[in-house]
């Protein structure tokens, strides 16, 4: 992979876009939980406050109370009562919502009319429950707008996008793109190769930024979502020259159509306001999938650490009676979007002869290693500590493994052994994975087994669902029993 400094402009933008942005998406979704989570609250406790005999109550007769709150945020969400732009101005949309909330009240009216539900009860219950309904939106409407308004200003409310290319294609892309502010993302700057005529230091108020090279660190430091090549389709060769050096990168990327002479259906294409766009690549395990995965981890992690504790306390003990020295060993590793981190382990060397910065592999019979250290790597006891890791948010429980920084095999860096090896970096890193359960793991000392790990790591990516994490959970045990390359 090519490496590339960033210039000190480039740097200074990107430093000032460090802050991680709220996902639109995310936003809406959380926003729509809330009101249908109050909604049902609201509507249970009335339900029941208005029922005229709580002794003959039957559970049938709530299906009122989900379903209200459900028919509302629908149509809410059928009318754009949850784009960005309507949850920061809530004036020319509360009247969409008030009226969505009166025909759903008149919905079950007429269902609990037809279904034989219509007593005295039910009725005040629709009532009163419009009217806490109509206060609730209101109030609700009114701070969340107060909420985006300081968030947008924050800048932690958009979509950030870089432009690959410059000159005339990247001009006709921000005309068309228009009013940033309309959609919600923020085109930071341009990466172009070309110094000359055709590449100008800026293109309608947007500075170029630096060359392509340089694009891959700035995405990183900037928190990039969004990379749109603007680039002719009809140039295959610098569009897949892009592409390889791009793809490393966990963002969406997306080719420009604006002026392509191909036309495919509305489905082919996203679009980011009136711009047709052609998808390449996407952003793995994002949005509500990266909340499930992290409540997935926290909750399995405190378990693990919960009932592992005995296991934890007496390795701990065995470590300090066996040899001087701390029980933990920290090491930095690359972490999510090449971030390096430190990785918690359980100290398997003699204190003197650890090697933080990984320069020596740990190989078969190694006089570094300490008694209890064999037992421990053997049995990959020595990994415990890194549920603390995932606690942290550092790292997750199942992903492609975390490598030394300074990992390397032969006298080459792991990186440049593997073409598109910072690619496994698109998600958190893992204290199990895919690789490892497939038997790659232990010693890696030759340059075939690096490729088959990031090999099976790409493959995990691509694959990612709850159901696969649990099944690599479930199986890492079993594949411990092989201690053929564990020293």
């Amino acid at each position: 992979m090519m490496r590339s400094s960033l210039n000190e402009h480039a740097r200074t933008v990107a430093a000032s876009l460090s802050t991680e942005a709220f996902s639109p998406r995310m936003l809406a979704g959380t926003i729509q939980a809330i009101e249908a989570v109050a909604l049902v609250t609201i509507g249970c406790i009335f339900w029941l406050a208005s029922s005229p005999d709580t002794a003959s109550f039957e559970w049938g007769e709530a299906i009122p109370v989900i379903a209200a709150p459900l028919i509302v945020i629908f149509a809410i969400r059928s009318t754009g009562g949850y784009t960005v732009g309507a949850l920061r101005n809530y004036l020319p949309v509360l009247s969409r919502i008030l009226i969505a909330w009166g025909l759903t009240i008149a919905i079950m009216a007429a269902a609990s009319f037809f279904f034989g539900l219509d007593s005295g009860g039910r009725r005040v219950w629709l009532g009163i429950m419009f009217l806490m309904g109509v206060g609730f939106f209101i109030l609700e409407r009114v701070a969340v707008a107060a909420l985006v308004r300081r968030w947008t200003r924050q800048g932690r409310l958009e979509r950030r996008a870089v432009i690959v290319g410059g000159g005339e294609q990247a001009a006709e892309l921000l005309a068309a793109l228009g009013d940033q502010a309309s959609t919600n993302v923020r085109v930071c700057g341009l990466f172009d190769d070309r110094n000359d005529d055709r590449s100008p230091d800026e293109v309608s108020g947007v500075p170029k930024l630096g060359t392509i090279a340089e694009l891959v660190e700035f995405a990183r430091l900037a928190r990039i979502e969004l990379l749109i090549v603007a680039l002719p389709m009809s140039a295959e060769s610098r569009i897949l020259q892009v592409l390889k050096q791009l793809w490393v990168l966990p963002v969406d990327i997306r080719i420009s159509a604006l002026g392509s002479k191909l036309r495919f259906t509305p489905r082919s294409y996203s679009y980011v306001g009136p711009v047709p766009l052609i998808d390449l690549f996407d952003r793995p395990i994002a949005g509500w999938d990266s909340l499930v995965k992290r409540v997935f981890d926290v909750v399995i992690a405190s378990l693990a650490l919960i009932l592992l504790s005995p296991v934890i306390l007496a390795t701990a003990i065995a470590i300090r009676l066996d040899s001087r020295g701390p029980i933990l060993f920290r090491q930095k590793r690359y972490g999510f979007n090449n971030e390096v981190i430190d990785v918690l382990k359980f100290r398997s060397m003699y204190h003197h002869m650890s090697d933080p910065e990984a320069k020596v592999a740990v190989t078969k019979n190694d006089s570094r290693v300490t008694r209890v250290g064999r037992i421990i790597r053997l049995t990959s006891l020595d990994e415990l500590p890194q549920l603390v890791n995932v606690l942290r948010g550092n790292l997750s429980l199942v992903g492609p493994r975390p490598h030394a920084v300074n990992a390397h095999t032969e006298n080459r860096l792991w990186d440049e052994v593997v073409d598109g090896y910072f690619a496994r970096h698109k998600v958190k890193p893992g204290v199990t994975g895919w690789a490892q359960i497939n038997g790659w793991r232990g010693e890696v000392d030759t340059p075939e087994k690096i490729r088959r790990r990031v090999e099976f790591d790409l493959q995990y990516i691509e694959r990612w669902s709850v159901a696969f994490d649990l099944y690599i959970l479930v199986m890492t045990p079993f594949c411990l029993i092989n201690t053929e390359n564990a020293y």
